[in-house]
């Protein structure tokens, strides 16, 4: 039920339309000095970009037009714009509805076309958005796939549709251009009037979308079916299953796995036993990190007939649930007897990751066995919290206000990641090796300028940092080897209580605890591997375990701000002989000069490890935070804050050998 929920908050939400693209183009090209004229004038300009929005210089744009003046080839500037003008003596009725078609290419990128109508009295810039050329990703519906999966659904409409009955013949003609001749622009003319003149025909204006995008026509398809699904939004009684489908595909090539899964979910709606429907919204919720509901959702694809793809998809999204053994059953089946290791990367890959988490469960059980020989509990914040010795503590007599609690603290942990603004600080690292007995062996101290950015395009909330010396290059935390290790990622330690990803723990009112002065909410949590999106990971060699937490926080009853959090593994990752794995973390209130609202940071984290017979620890302190110049774009240069508090302190020798730790759960690259 929360997933639903989710995914219909997601659907309240208006669809991307390129207004905000052509506005910005059009004041850029007011600024350029055109000018507006007489009728017979017309000015064709506009701007060539990426998808992220950087211009593309020196692209070569072919306009046709319908009114038989010669074509003519321009080149975009170094900020992407283009212009040319067509005066005409007469106002014939092409003059006077004139319009143009753009061919757009440059080397590295596809071909985009747009067709554009020429207002008669203003300049309206185009705005054109050239992809580059990348490899297929085996991971992604095709857009050759998409067309034939969704187009042949399309060829008969009627009245029932929205559709006209004085149009079905337009509307046919297209069809025929499009699926049976092949001919995309042609297909684009027909379907465009039909679309123009039913505009409640979405499925109309679906195939209209899936032509454009065969021609590479991005832009207009993309207003197309966002401004169907606006239409879906305002009426339900306008749903159908391509527009909906189409538009989760896309949000799935955008990165955007959450709305891909919120819409494709709708969609299975209104197909509740199509293959299709069920493989792409399951392979949206594998993206998404969404590992059970995706292997459901793939199961009933495959009872629906799904092809081997589905079966693939299945295998991964049950290694990464935990069942490995189901998760080899299943790619045995797509296998049907073939050498995995001869098979592409993709399929080597997932076959590689299930035996993995196959020694790392036989691995588990081992060491478990011996631990509980010797008479060692596993740690349990959840069943069995460190509580006895807590000092004016409180035990929570039900879980009644669980529900407000972890609402509260949700908005405090979103308002955090969604106003952050980039920051550096000073951070001093204190690393120890310690003996069995606790003892102190080596250590070593580091000075850094410590930068957290959040960046302009990321599906979900997280943030990322860097380390930087005393001139302001980035380094990565110096003195990694066997004998100490690297340990980063604090700030984002509290993202297992966002709103975003409280569904992938299991959460537990513990009590109240009066904590440096503060009354304090105290909770429990842990992490369910086949549910939650966030994780962390570990190194040692080429085996590489998935790692994730459980842990107490302190909630500040009054504003519900994390003022304490202590995490542990959920579980150890005996493959790579990581048997603990503690983090403590305190957060202070840090305010800034020119910031209305105040931020809670981490002031002082320990990080202690029990690695392959090692204990090490490492001790964090951060002050003197303040607003940097420097954005998640940039490379590191010299903060210019920075300099204030920058001092390194040199650090005792260390072995060569290396090892790598990230204590805390980080958002995954999208």
């Amino acid at each position: 039920m929360k997933v639903s929920v989710c995914h219909l908050a997601l659907l309240a939400g208006l669809c991307f339309l390129p207004s905000t693209a052509i506005a910005q183009v059009m004041d850029e090209i007011r600024n350029s000095g055109l000018y507006y004229g007489a009728q017979q004038l017309k000015v064709v300009a506009g701007k060539v970009s990426t998808p992220s929005g950087d211009p593309v210089p020196r692209a070569r744009v072919e306009v046709l037009n319908n009114a038989g003046a010669p074509p003519r080839a321009l080149q975009t500037d170094n900020r992407g714009i283009f212009q040319t003008d067509f005066q005409f003596v007469t106002n014939s009725d092409e003059v006077h509805h004139f319009n143009v078609t753009l061919t757009v290419t440059k080397k590295g990128f596809e071909v985009a076309h747009r067709i554009s109508d020429i207002s008669p009295a203003k300049v309206v810039g185009i705005a054109v958005t050239l992809r580059p050329i990348k490899p297929a990703d085996p991971s992604q519906l095709s857009l050759a796939d998409l067309i034939q999966d969704v187009a042949p659904r399309l060829r008969q409409l009627g009245p029932g549709d929205g559709l006209a009955a004085k149009d079905e013949k337009e509307y046919s003609r297209g069809v025929q251009e499009f699926l049976d001749r092949h001919h995309t622009e042609d297909a684009v003319l027909h379907l465009e009037k039909v679309a123009r003149a039913n505009p409640k025909c979405l499925r109309c204006r679906a195939t209209l979308a899936l032509a454009e995008l065969n021609w590479g026509d991005w832009d207009d398809a993309r207003r197309e079916i966002g401004e169907s699904v606006n239409a879906y939004l305002a009426d339900r009684k306008m749903g159908n299953f391509e527009t909906l489908f189409v538009h989760g595909i896309l949000s799935g090539w955008d990165g955007d796995t959450e709305r891909a899964t919120a819409y494709l979910t709708e969609a299975v709606k209104f197909a509740p036993s199509d293959a299709l429907a069920f493989q792409e919204l399951g392979r949206a919720q594998c993206l998404d990190l969404e590992w059970l509901a995706a292997s459901e959702s793939l199961k009933k694809a495959l009872d629906a007939g799904a092809g081997p793809d589905a079966r693939l998809m299945r295998a991964e999204a049950l290694s990464w649930a935990g069942t490995p053994n189901d998760a080899e059953s299943e790619l045995n089946l797509y296998l049907k007897g073939r050498d995995p290791k001869n098979m592409p990367p993709r399929v080597r890959s997932i076959w590689a990751n299930i035996q993995a988490k196959k020694k790392d469960e036989v691995a588990f059980v081992a060491v478990s066995a011996k631990a509980k020989a010797r008479g060692q509990e596993p740690v349990d914040y959840l069943h069995h919290p460190p509580t006895k010795d807590f000092k004016d503590f409180v035990p929570a007599t039900d879980q009644a206000q669980l529900p407000n609690i972890l609402d509260a603290v949700g908005k405090t942990v979103s308002d955090l990641f969604a106003n952050l603004p980039n920051i550096c600080s000073l951070e001093d690292v204190h690393q120890e090796r310690l003996s069995r007995t606790g003892k102190i062996a080596s250590a070593q101290d580091y000075r850094y300028r410590y930068l957290l950015t959040t960046p302009d395009q990321r599906w979900g909330p997280g943030i990322d940092e860097f380390r930087a010396d005393l001139r302001g290059k980035e380094t990565s935390q110096l003195g990694s080897s066997d004998t100490y290790m690297l340990t980063s990622g604090f700030v984002s330690a509290p993202l297992v209580f966002h709103p975003a990803y409280q569904s992938g723990s299991t959460f537990r009112l513990l009590g109240l605890q009066k904590l440096n002065g503060r009354n304090t909410f105290l909770i429990a949590y842990a992490q369910e591997p086949g549910k939650t999106r966030i994780y962390g990971s570990f190194q040692q060699g080429k085996n590489i375990s998935v790692t994730y937490s459980q842990g107490m926080a302190w909630i500040d009853s009054e504003n519900y701000q994390i003022v304490r959090l202590t995490t542990d593994l959920l579980r150890p990752a005996s493959l790579v002989r990581l048997e603990k794995e503690t983090t403590e973390i305190d957060f202070n209130e840090v305010h800034f000069k020119k910031q209305p609202r105040s931020f809670w940071l981490p002031n002082s984290v320990m990080v202690t490890l029990d690695w392959n017979g090692r204990v090490l620890r490492n001790r964090h302190a951060y002050s003197d935070f303040l607003v940097s110049n420097v954005d998640s774009s940039q490379k590191i240069g010299k903060p210019k804050d920075a300099e204030k508090t920058a001092e390194e302190i040199e650090p005792l020798s260390v072995p060569s050998a290396k090892t790598s730790l990230s204590p805390a759960p980080t958002l995954p690259k999208p």
